[in-house]
């Protein structure tokens, strides 16, 4: 499965913003409407190179003072579902 590694801009948000989100029980943030501006953009065509790839770029400083994230997406569907446990536990 390949994976995209991104590093983005994290959005301030204001405290009212925050508490409103919270009190009516919607999202604070919807990536799918608005995504957070984006710094850096890597491929990876497994996930152990995807992770190894997230950990080196969050070693940038802004990453680690809370300015920026790292996210790692899964670009393909995956090959086989998690069905639950086959031991008779998960039922």
């Amino acid at each position: 499965m390949r994976f995209l590694i991104v590093r983005t801009d994290v959005r301030a948000a204001a405290d009212v913003d925050i508490a409103a989100a919270w009190s009516g029980g919607g999202r604070l943030r919807d990536e799918t409407t608005a995504p957070e501006p984006r710094r850096q953009v890597v491929h990876a065509e497994d996930r152990d190179a995807a992770l190894h790839l997230a950990r080196a770029i969050a070693s940038v400083g802004a990453v680690r003072a809370g300015r920026q994230r790292v996210k790692v997406l899964p670009l393909d569907e995956p090959q086989h579902g998690w069905h639950g446990p086959t031991d008779g536990r998960g039922s």
